[in-house]
């Protein structure tokens, strides 16, 4: 059960440093543009904050 937990830990750490090293940059995956574009559109239906949230999380 530890592995597989420190599996799916690792696997998220990818995926967010794929996404943080391309996509976010406005760059395709090389090797697999199909996953920049999954992530892309993932990232589009995620709500953003607004400023008073913002404002919130900074005091």
């Amino acid at each position: 059960m530890i592995m597989f937990a420190m599996l799916l830990v690792l696997a998220m750490a990818g995926a967010v440093v794929a996404y943080v090293a391309f996509p976010h940059r406005g760059q395709e995956v090389p090797g697999a543009p199909w996953l920049g574009q999954a992530m892309f559109t993932a990232r589009r239906r995620l709500p953003d904050l607004d400023e008073d949230e913002q404002q919130l999380l900074h005091r």
